[in-house]
């Protein structure tokens, strides 16, 4: 179905942006395109195949599918899984070949699942030593991702996958075989628990040691409580909203609860879509072509819209140049300052997920966005039309068959999602920070106005654990601007810094201004507190934020969108850049084999990968 009310060109800013990154990815564009067309002209890869390489890929299958596969007639899908039973979110993926399979057998071809790819959790390793290898396990996720499809066996693929690291690490994979076509099915995130505001409460008060461990951990549990995404608006739900504003979903799919039927019927639906999309048939989508130019625009728009997180910052950058595409930060900046924040979803606000989906959800946010011509409505998606195709929701019939109804044309709860017209601030919840410190970004829709611009003196640490026992120690009182360096890829992994949240909301709870600079990342962390993270260049790469000492006067302006340091110019050229023995952070935890990784990763601005992105 197609809206009346989107317009037939798309807001000034929206196309100059776009114009200009077509103009600066020409080349790199046009070479990816070249390769996929070229791999997709070489038609289904195991009709190529010798008879033993093709025996070896269906010995394990049933009679009915080795037959399919032997006449070579039918489509056959790979299944890249990121299923483990330890990550909520993942869990429910143990069911999905089943289904998948009944899917393509049901389209006339068969399923298999092509490879496994690692899934760690954040929540489980924050604040320890395995958060280290985070970032870099979207990489290695890419990688065994292409080791998955390498056998050439496939003429579609289904991703099944949803949080931090595993998502992007999907798409840049998928985008190594782009002349394949994909979909990505979501598993949806857990029932209500605990409300997350109720939860920073509790992780305040312990920081502060007014509750014990159990009373901690019990709040936890109540809010982590079952199968499915974690519900505040962190990493793991941008990406389900990015997937779906980006076309790689079903209209819809994003946000429904695991272990339903409606799920379930969405999961078929999925399959059955990636089957008729294969060149096998005459409606081919390679997700190559279709994750054009428009539909990264559309995912940073998303990113902005709904406040989502700072990780895609990096992740977005690292997924366009797997398909081409340079997308810079200054790219972010110029589309938040055109793009309306329309939710408030925890830590942004109140409300969970599934708040925001039964106010409305996807169906309405792209509906707004595209009234207002901040998306490009003429992308390719896998539904098979345009974006506007997506403003629409799916429901089950009495009979259970999967159908589609219009979506919400007003929101449900305006305290969680808004029109355009009435959005809860004109621009988006990122701002680009600049100055004599390097770059960073900084997350500005949780943070109140009068914290946008903060000027204290720094307290310098060289990890979060430093500056926890300098908290408990009563030693940060005042204002502060505290200063986390040596956090950045080449350094240690760049973790996401979780454990400085509690303490310095606390320390601004008392009336302090304080802020937080660092090299690092925060992700669903970023809340309340002035963050100016992804810092580059990063202190172990020599850069700015090195030469900070206790006392440096650092200002903060994300107004003006500035990142100074208030030293006198001679004092500060005279300085010699910290240097700090990052050996401790090499070793154990499977750190010693990621050297290579801290060798060979760019900076945060080009999407900290280890891929070329030149």
């Amino acid at each position: 179905m197609t809206d009346p009310a989107v317009p037939s060109t798309v807001h000034a800013r929206i196309g100059e942006v776009t114009e200009r990154i077509v103009h600066r990815s020409r080349d790199k564009r046009s070479r990816y395109l070249e390769r996929i067309a070229v791999a997709a002209l070489k038609g289904p890869g195991r009709q190529k195949l010798g008879c033993a390489n093709q025996a070896h890929g269906f010995a394990a299958c049933g009679p009915s599918d080795k037959a399919m596969l032997r006449a070579g007639g039918g489509a056959n899908l790979g299944i890249v899984t990121a299923y483990n039973d330890m990550l909520s979110a993942h869990q429910p993926y143990e069911r999905y070949p089943d289904l998948i399979r009944a899917a393509a057998r049901a389209a006339g071809g068969v399923a298999q699942v092509a490879g496994g790819v690692p899934a760690m959790c954040d929540g489980v390793t924050q604040g320890e030593a395995g958060m280290e290898l985070s970032l870099f396990s979207r990489d290695v996720i890419a990688l065994a991702t292409a080791v998955a499809l390498s056998h050439q066996t496939f003429d579609a693929a289904v991703f099944l996958g949803i949080c931090d690291k595993i998502v992007p690490g999907l798409v840049i994979g998928a985008l190594s075989f782009g002349h394949l076509p994909a979909v990505f099915i979501p598993a949806g995130p857990m029932t209500s628990g605990l409300p997350n505001d109720d939860k920073a409460k509790i992780r305040q008060l312990f920081a502060e040691g007014k509750v014990g461990r159990e009373a901690l951990l019990e709040a936890e549990s109540q809010s982590y409580h079952g199968p499915g995404t974690c519900t505040f608006y962190g990493t793991a739900n941008t990406n389900q909203m990015m997937m779906e504003i980006m076309g790689l979903h079903l209209p819809g799919a994003s946000f429904v609860n695991p272990n339903t039927p409606l799920r379930d019927a969405l999961t078929s639906a999925a399959a059955e879509r990636a089957m008729s999309m294969t060149a096998l048939g005459n409606d081919y989508r390679p997700i190559g072509r279709m994750l054009d130019e428009r539909a990264f625009v559309n995912g940073v728009v998303g990113l902005h819209a709904t406040g989502g997180s700072t990780n895609h910052t990096l992740h977005i950058v690292a997924m366009a140049a797997a398909a081409g595409i340079t997308l810079t930060w200054d790219d972010f900046s110029d589309l938040a300052d055109v793009v309306p924040l329309l939710c408030r979803v925890y830590p942004n606000g109140k409300a969970d997920v599934n708040h925001f989906h039964a106010a409305g959800g996807m169906g309405f946010v792209i509906r707004e966005l595209l009234g207002a011509g901040l998306l490009h409505a003429d992308v390719e998606t896998v539904w098979g039309g345009g974006l506007a195709d997506y403003v629409q929701e799916p429901v089950l019939a009495e009979d259970g068959a999967l159908g589609w109804r219009e979506a919400a044309r007003a929101s449900g709860d305006e305290a969680v999602l808004r029109g355009v017209e009435g959005a809860f601030q004109a621009t988006g919840g990122l701002k680009l920070l600049a100055g004599d410190l390097g770059r960073a970004v900084i997350k500005t829709s949780a943070i109140a106005k009068e914290r946008h611009i903060i000027e204290a003196p720094a307290r310098v640490f060289h990890s979060q654990e430093e500056l926890q026992m300098a908290f408990r120690a009563g030693e940060l009182t005042g204002d502060l601007v505290a200063v986390v360096r040596f956090q950045g890829p080449k350094a240690n992994g760049m973790p996401e810094l979780h454990k400085l949240m509690p303490p310095l909301g606390v320390l601004q709870d008392r009336g302090h201004k304080v802020a937080l600079v660092t090299d690092g990342r925060l992700s669903g962390a970023s809340g309340k507190v002035p963050a100016a993270i992804h810092v580059t260049p990063e202190a172990a790469d020599g850069g700015p934020i090195a030469l900070i000492r206790d006392g440096d006067v650092v200002r903060l302006d994300a107004v003006a969108g500035t990142l100074t340091v208030l030293v006198d110019p001679t004092t500060w050229a005279e300085r010699a850049p910290a240097r700090i023995d990052l050996a401790p952070s090499h070793i154990g935890v499977g750190r010693e084999l990621f050297g290579a990784f801290r060798a060979a990763v760019g900076t945060a601005d080009t999407g900290a990968t280890i891929f070329a992105v030149a």
